[in-house]
């Protein structure tokens, strides 16, 4: 009695490791569908990723600060240039 009962033991625990084995394996493809899936909805969102959204907001704000900078050596120059114009307009 005892044999059958630890064959009987042996065997469920057998068909337990096998359906555990089988159930991580399903996981894993049901992962792999999943992030598949999620894949291609993002690529149809049409959506960046981090770094290259980084990438452009730093060339953005380079562009930015130059821009400022820019326009600062712009209204001096006029400044120069109007201050130059009074000067030969009371010359005259």
């Amino acid at each position: 009695m005892t044999t059958t009962s630890s064959r009987f033991f042996d065997e469920l625990a057998k068909l337990m490791t096998n359906a555990a084995g089988a159930a991580q394996g399903v996981r894993r493809e049901l992962d792999a569908i999943v992030q598949s899936q999620v894949e291609r909805v993002i690529n149809n969102l049409e959506l960046v990723k981090r770094e290259e959204f980084d990438v452009v907001r730093d060339m953005a704000s380079k562009a930015r600060e130059e821009n400022d900078r820019l326009a600062q050596r712009i209204a001096e120059l006029e400044s120069r240039l109007g201050a130059v114009s009074t000067a030969d307009s009371q010359n005259q």
